[in-house]
Parts: structure tokens; C-alpha cells; sequence
């Protein structure tokens, strides 16, 4: 039995992973905020980021950390303050929790901390592995800094895995439910031009990365968490309508999701990145769903 600790446990990826290590019989515990769902719960690890504060002691004896907490990016057009909230929950977080990792005497053997594509930017029709620079913009950035931020955990001898989510498709939540009710209803449609390449990847097949990062020494520094299929926003559409049997021509023009989401537009929806996951193929990781349409019928059809 390992003891895992986990960070944004009752996200969407996190509520996954909670199910899979308890399934398999591991003793999973939560890092907490005071007063948030679980705060109370026997085992449950309490912390502050936004105060800094983190009981270091209660983080004594984890064989793995798997942390991924932080402000969505979704919730409401990145204002200033958004994108504060957004840098410091990330970016903080992260720093807050590997330098007190850094200092327990029963470090972890792993620390998985979450990264997101948006470190690519917008790079068009290149194709992107791990050995890919930075892209320029705010996610590029926060992603640049969020990465960096667990340095002092690495520089403790314990292994760092940034694992670089795509688009995490699953019917009960992330960006798939919410397209979900307008393309029923027959309004779904490509955003912009819909030339932009889409690097997804199934809850499923994420939690499995997850898990493969946690018991593989080999994997550290950035794995790319995305199928070996990217594909273009409009054949994601196509395939989405056939899978549910809607019309796909509401096109939604780009300055129209401008106007609507401000610059979350250009960076979230708009911006193409096609993602290889190289160190994953290295190491021999099957993926249980590595193409789009029949990915979407499993996930769908799971609702």
C-alpha cells in the first residue's frame, strides 16, 4: 500500500485519480483548504496558498504527491485580478508546496505536478514534443513559471514530473460537458476557422498517466498528457455531431468569442497546438483511447 497525497482532489482529474488509487488499494489522502469539502475528513493535509501557510509536518511520509490545484481558467474573462488569481494559485501554490516538501525528513519519491499545452502557445501546423521551446503569451508564461516553481523539490532529490494536459474530454465535466448542451440542441459548430489544432486526451487515459508517472523512474521533467492524434477544431466538431447525431454549422466567428471572452479567446479556443507525446510512446504507454471518434463514443456513450 503507497500513501498518495493529492492537491484539487475534488477536480475532475483529481476525483478520477482519488477512485483509481483507492480501487487499487492505496491509502490516498487530500491537501485541503480550511473550510473547503473535506477540510474535516480523517488523513486530510491542510493548507493556505494564498496565506503562504502549509502544515509541513503533515506532509511527513508520502511515498507520492500528485498536485493539481489551481484557479480555473474558465470561470469569468481574465481581468487583471483573474489573471493574478490565476498566477498565484498556480504558480504559488506549487512554490508553497515543493519547498515545504523540500524540508520533511520522509520526503516523497515523486512529485507530479500539473502543467497544461498552453506552454506551446500558438505554434500553427508544427508539430511539439517535450524538447519544444516555450510559445509566448499569459498561458505560456504562467505554464513556464508554474513548471519552474517546483525546482526546490527537484533540487531536493525528489522526481518531478510536470505533466502537460491537452483537452481533457469526459461527460462529467472540463470542456467536452460544456460543449455538450449546444451541440444537442443542433448549435455546436468549429470555432473560428477551425484550422487550430486540438491536442485531447480521455479522463481516462490521463488518470493512467498520472499512475504510469508515479511508478516510472524513468519519466521526469514535462510528459505531454495528449493522444497521439491531434486534430484540427473543425474535424473535432465533425466527429463530435456524428457521435451524438446533431448538425455541426453554427460556426462562431473569431471576433466574435474576442469580443465575448476578451484574450481568453485567443489563447483557450483559438490557438493551435499539436502535441506529441513523445516520452510517453518512449516508454511504451498505451493509450486506451488513441483516436478521436472513438474516444468520444466511449466517453459519451458513458454518460
Amino acid at each position: 500500500m503507497q500513501k498518495v497525497l493529492i492537491s484539487g482532489s475534488s477536480g475532475l482529474i483529481g476525483t478520477a485519480l482519488s477512485t483509481a488509487l483507492t480501487t487499487q488499494g492505496e491509502r490516498v489522502s487530500t491537501l485541503v483548504r480550511p473550510g473547503s469539502r473535506g477540510a474535516h475528513e480523517p488523513g486530510a493535509v491542510r493548507w493556505d496558498p494564498g496565506r503562504d501557510r502549509v502544515d509541513a509536518a503533515a506532509l511527513e511520509g508520502f511515498d507520492a504527491v500528485v498536485h493539481l490545484a489551481g484557479e480555473n481558467l474558465v470561470s469569468g474573462r481574465w481581468t487583471d485580478d483573474k489573471k493574478r488569481r490565476i498566477v498565484n494559485s498556480r504558480v504559488g501554490g506549487t512554490q508553497l508546496l515543493s519547498s515545504a516538501l523540500a524540508t520533511t525528513g520522509a520526503r516523497p519519491r515523486v512529485l507530479i505536478s500539473a502543467s497544461a499545452v498552453g506552454f506551446y502557445g500558438n505554434r500553427g501546423d508544427e508539430w511539439l514534443d517535450e524538447s519544444s521551446p516555450p510559445g509566448t503569451g499569459f498561458l505560456a508564461d504562467l505554464c513556464t513559471r508554474w513548471e519552474a516553481a517546483a525546482t526546490p523539490a527537484e533540487e531536493a532529490g525528489i522526481r518531478v514530473v510536470n505533466v502537460r494536459f491537452g483537452v481533457v474530454l469526459a461527460s462529467s465535466g472540463g470542456a467536452l460537458r460544456r460543449m455538450l448542451t449546444p451541440f444537442r440542441l443542433g448549435l455546436g459548430g468549429s470555432l473560428g476557422g477551425g484550422r487550430q489544432f486540438m491536442s485531447w486526451i480521455t479522463l481516462e487515459d490521463a488518470v493512467r498517466t498520472v499512475l504510469r508517472a508515479m511508478e516510472d523512474e524513468h519519466l521526469v521533467g514535462p510528459v505531454n498528457a495528449v493522444a497521439p492524434t491531434p486534430v484540427r477544431n473543425v474535424a473535432f466538431t465533425r466527429s463530435l455531431g456524428r457521435v451524438i447525431r446533431r448538425p455541426t454549422l453554427a460556426a462562431v466567428p473569431a471576433a466574435a468569442l474576442r469580443l465575448a471572452l476578451g484574450p481568453m479567446a485567443d489563447e483557450l479556443l483559438l490557438a493551435s497546438q499539436r502535441v506529441r507525446p513523445a516520452r510517453l510512446q518512449s516508454a511504451g504507454f498505451k493509450f486506451s483511447h488513441p483516436e478521436l471518434e472513438s474516444a468520444l463514443r466511449s466517453v459519451v456513450g458513458s454518460d
